[in-house]
């Protein structure tokens, strides 16, 4: 069977390993480990961006996370959990840290670069008009520091959707199955037909960030000044204060 034969085989569209079922677990592993990975990264991103703080120490560690062999490490936290737990868990667990340790760095990296890339002036004009540091944060930091964040988490979007197929090497499910089964069984097509869903897939996310982007990114950060726009807000809200 040619590859496109198997695509359109009604049989690999039913069932629990169907096309769509393992689409559907792929997202599934790849979301929850994005949310953990953003639920540490963004914070410490706004730390180091925000204070200039720990950035050798901080930032060296988890750029040095980009360099561990993810399918080694997946079996590692496998040999060591999977005596502790007797569940699917045993394998769930090893996948996702894996997963979260692999898309850290980027989003760490996009928000911390973002709001270093803000024009100090417009922090001092803020200061100036006195807000307090988390009016700093929440109102001219993260906004202006969104274009690059949101690139941080595209660029770990992508890492992890293609390399969650791993999970398909310790039994579980998502658009990796089809590889390892493919392979087990000499069915390339099962394989390269795999291989197609998982690349659409990633095109897919690809073009709704880039979407997204379009839609809650202010036109005038997406150009070269970056938080220029903010600027003469601020300066006109100053002279406002001074004049009243």
């Amino acid at each position: 069977m040619d590859i496109i034969g198997w695509l359109v085989d009604p049989a690999n569209w039913t069932g629990t390993g169907s096309i769509p079922v393992q689409s559907l677990m792929h997202l599934l592993y790849s979301g929850i480990a994005l949310l953990a990975a953003a639920i540490v990264a963004v914070p410490l991103g706004l730390y180091v961006g925000h204070t200039g703080k720990g950035e050798s120490l901080i930032m060296g560690s988890v750029n040095a996370m980009r360099a561990l062999p993810t399918l080694g490490l997946l079996i590692l936290l496998v040999l060591l959990i999977a005596p502790t737990i007797a569940n699917n868990l045993a394998f769930v667990i090893p996948a996702l840290i894996v997963l979260v340790l692999l898309a850290i760095p980027p989003i760490l990296s996009g928000v911390a670069s973002g709001i270093r890339a803000i024009d100090r002036s417009v922090i001092d004009a803020a200061r100036g008009m006195g807000f307090s540091t988390a009016q700093i944060i929440w109102r001219i930091e993260i906004p202006c520091a969104l274009p690059l964040t949101l690139s941080g988490v595209r660029g770990a979007t992508l890492q992890v959707v293609s390399t969650a197929t791993v999970a398909a090497y310790v039994s579980l499910d998502g658009l990796g199955r089809f590889i390892i089964d493919g392979r087990a069984g000499n069915d390339y097509a099962e394989m390269a037909g795999g291989s197609l869903v998982l690349a659409v897939l990633a095109i897919l996310l690809e073009l709704g960030f880039a979407l997204t982007t379009r839609a809650v990114v202010s036109p005038g950060l997406t150009r070269r000044t970056k938080a220029a726009p903010i600027a003469p807000a601020l300066d006109t809200e100053t002279r406002a204060l001074r004049v009243a």
